[in-house]
């Protein structure tokens, strides 16, 4: 038989023996035939590496070592979901969307404890995978995921098509991988999410490919653009294309259904052969989600249920204060240390006074904490019957306890405030901030670095950072910090000088301006300059920002220490420019500033394309209609958005008058 012809017939086979077996879970032959017919097609690559194809499963290997995963700036932005932790939380999001006059039937998904995953296909071909990362920038695991069997390398139909899920560890996995760690004498893997999730993200592929990874895919990017008009449906679509999607995924009519599937999936959760957290609760007719839009982090359609936390003892052994990067003081909890979900706790936030004293939380006592949302440590309330009377009361302080500066609480504010600028806990926060992932990305600028500089004299405020370079034979003669070390932080500060205008603006440590609002102002504004331009009247008429904000940003840049840090920043060639897709040389009135709204299919441009050309002209594009709204762009079979528009009396644009006026 001609040796590309056996290499197509093994491909094709070995491709829908992994179907059957990682996504139907109905294997249609023995191990050992499947092991055969690998090696089989391994040995004809081996000898004609012309016919190898791109969706052979031997492409699933891991390959080399990266030194690092590239940055990867998603197409359409991943957007967490909103929380609800109860019933009537539930009742209440229900609530919320039929005020908008929707009848509203709902989809419900177990809520996969994992790591989110962007991936790719163009022409039926798998081309890139990503992580989530803030939504906005993720990293190109793209090697990586070729080793998930579950993942098809060619799709059923030879389209473009972009599709979000969750890779997770199975328990099992996680439970045989520990024991051959056990065996070797190295330290456990804790949970199956941070296990999955280290995998997805270590450098050598190789090792990913040997951690048995798995994955369900439930989002389908722009489904209006294949005709598709629900959920359910775009799920179906999912499946037809060859994806995995979770058998336990149900449409109800009701929030009564969605109650019941709750309950159901709640007692049966620990039956399950992977872990959640909750469940996903998502509107199901797709017309009425784009109706409801998006805040600045969340789908107004979609929320997640999370299950309550695993709560656990353990003694309150202390409370100290720490003071972050605005001021604000925040009472902590020193625990005996307790292991919650897979992590040792010896810290919880009481988050402020007033928390403390509702709770009547004394040191010395026997209280309950667990992760808030699964994440963050927190004392939920005392075992009151356990106290022996040694217990002290809680005071709370009225000076900063690093600078001494009376504190401050503003009316109907429950937070305590240092307001010295000069505070060393304020600069020390404020410089770590500024380091961070999600801010400048200055790696090896860490928490206790940044002490050590700071106290050391080398860092005061954040231009100090970029000369760190003059102090380069100093810090090689600290103990603890090598030549390779120092090199490679010096290399990061130098890189970090290019980041779009967002991690800038988020650096800068701007009161309620988090990395999300960042993005929408750095995409609004393109500059830092015609930001600092920008009165609360203009801001606080941009969708999301409101008046809080605007008169943060108003406070902020109208301060002469804040106007002399920038200009610092500028002459250190700090870029303070958005770097999207294009700059805008000549600003197009008719659509510079303005806001727009899509609706219904046009005939010659997809919405990502629509979207791409306003926005590349400085224009913003919403989700909602509003009185905010400028002009709402309609093609076929507009949505109740059009309705809406015309009770407003919006300019409405067609195919045509969107095109003469770009």
């Amino acid at each position: 038989m001609d040796a590309k012809i056996r290499i197509d017939e093994l491909v094709d086979k070995i491709n829908r023996w992994d179907y059957e077996y990682q996504v139907l879970d109905n294997p249609t032959i023995t191990d050992q035939e499947y092991d055969s017919r690998k090696r089989e097609l391994e040995d004809l690559e081996k000898k004609y590496p012309e016919y190898i194809r791109i969706d052979s499963p031997t492409q699933r290997v891991g390959g080399g070592v990266l030194s690092k995963f590239e940055k990867v700036i998603h197409k359409h932005p991943l957007l967490s979901l909103s929380n609800v932790f109860n019933e009537e939380e539930v009742r209440l999001f229900d609530e919320r969307i039929k005020k908008e006059g929707i009848i509203p039937h709902y989809v419900c998904e177990p809520k996969i404890d994992g790591l989110t995953v962007s991936l790719i296909y163009e022409n039926g071909i798998f081309v890139k995978g990503a992580t989530r990362g803030d939504g906005f920038v993720g990293e190109d695991i793209t090697n990586n995921v070729k080793t998930i069997k579950s993942i098809p390398l060619k799709l059923n139909k030879n389209i473009d098509v972009e599709v979000r899920g969750e890779i997770y560890m199975s328990k099992k996995t996680l439970e045989k991988i520990n024991i051959e760690r056990q065996n070797k004498g190295l330290e456990l893997l804790k949970n199956t999410r941070n296990a999955a999730a280290g995998s997805v993200r270590n450098l050598d592929s190789k090792i990913t490919a040997s951690r048995s990874l798995d994955v369900f895919l439930y989002h389908l990017f722009n489904p209006l653009g294949y005709g598709i008009n629900t959920h359910h449906e775009a799920l179906e679509f999912l499946k037809e294309l060859g994806f995995k999607v979770n058998p336990n995924i149900r449409f109800v009519e009701n929030i009564d259904g969605v109650l019941e599937y709750i309950s159901e999936l709640t007692k049966k959760r620990n039956t399950l052969s992977y872990d959640i957290d909750g469940i996903v609760i998502k509107l199901d007719n797709l017309n009425d989600k784009e109706l409801l839009g998006n805040t600045a982090k969340y789908p107004r359609g979609d929320t997640a249920y999370k299950f309550p936390a695993e709560e656990v003892i353990t003694k309150l052994k202390d409370i100290i204060f720490t003071v972050g990067r605005t001021g604000q003081i925040t009472p902590n909890a020193i625990l005996e240390p307790v292991l919650v979900q897979g992590s040792t706790v010896a810290r919880a936030t009481l988050h402020n006074e007033k928390n403390v004293i509702d709770k009547d939380i004394k040191i010395g006592d026997i209280v309950v904490i667990r992760k808030a949302g699964d994440v963050i440590p927190e004392v939920v309330y005392v075992k009151k019957e356990r106290r022996t009377g040694k217990e002290k009361r809680f005071k709370m302080i009225d000076e900063c306890p690093i600078c001494g500066a009376k504190l401050i609480k503003k009316e109907q504010e429950a937070d305590y405030f240092c307001i010295n600028e000069k505070c060393d806990a304020r600069k020390i926060e404020g410089l770590i901030h500024f380091a961070s992932r999600d801010a400048m990305n200055i790696e090896g600028l860490g928490e206790r670095i940044v002490e050590d500089f700071y106290n050391l004299g080398y860092i005061k405020n954040i231009a100090d950072i970029y000369n760190l370079e003059n102090y380069k034979e100093e810090l090689m003669k600290l103990e603890g910090y090598g030549n390779k070390s120092i090199n490679n932080l010096l290399e990061s500060i130098e890189n970090s000088k290019h980041n779009s205008l967002e991690k800038l603006l988020f650096g800068l440590g701007i009161r309620q301006v988090g990395n999300k609002m960042a993005k929408l102002l750095s995409k609004k504004y393109s500059t830092l300059d015609y930001l600092m331009k920008a009165n609360e009247e203009e801001l606080v008429n941009i969708p999301d920002v409101g008046p809080i904000i605007a008169k943060n940003l108003s406070l902020y840049f109208n301060d002469n220490n804040n106007k002399k840090l920038i200009s610092k920043l500028k002459s250190l060639d700090i870029n303070t420019n958005y770097l999207g897709p294009k700059e805008m040389e000549n600003n197009n009135e008719k659509i510079y500033n303005k806001t727009f709204v899509l609706t219904g299919t046009l005939e010659n441009l997809t919405r990502d394309e629509v979207r791409e050309k306003i926005e590349d002209s400085g224009g913003n594009v919403t989700e909602s209609v509003s009185k905010k709204t400028d002009v709402v762009v309609v093609g076929k079979n507009p949505g109740n958005k059009y309705d809406k528009a015309k009770k407003l009396g919006i300019k409405i644009w067609n195919e045509e008058d969107l095109n003469n006026n770009l």
